[in-house]
Order: structure tokens, then C-alpha cells, then sequence
């Protein structure tokens, strides 16, 4: 029997990242980013930072500008 509670945290994808960085610019806290889609709150400050998916902030100001 499998040990569910214990399986790996869901790993980001580019679109992910996007999101991330709209929620930021909403003004979410870091941890409940990481809440919300399962990961450390490490790996949101890495994507803030640009150390994972890099390109992804400019894409979100891309779509925040077009939406504006």
C-alpha cells in the first residue's frame, strides 16, 4: 500500500510561474502561494527572483498590461 502523505510536492510549470507573478502583483504573501499550489516556499521566491522559469515575469507583464 502506497504511503500518500508522503508523496513529492507538484513541481511548477511555466504557466505556473506566470501565475505566480500576477499574484504577487496582487499583493499574495509568499507562503500562501506555496499553499495554494502545493510547493515550498522556496520555490516561489525562486520563481520571484527569476532563478526558475526564467522569461516567466515578462510574460506576466505582458498580460497585465494587456489587460489594463
Amino acid at each position: 500500500m502506497a504511503h500518500y502523505y508522503n508523496k513529492p510536492s507538484y513541481r511548477l510549470t511555466f504557466e505556473d510561474a506566470i501565475q505566480i507573478h500576477l499574484m504577487l502583483l496582487d499583493g499574495w504573501f509568499n507562503n500562501r502561494i506555496a499553499a495554494h499550489f502545493d510547493v515550498n516556499p522556496g520555490r516561489v521566491c525562486d520563481v520571484k527572483y527569476g532563478r526558475l522559469h526564467d522569461g516567466s515575469y515578462a510574460e506576466a507583464m505582458r498580460i497585465r498590461s494587456a489587460a489594463a
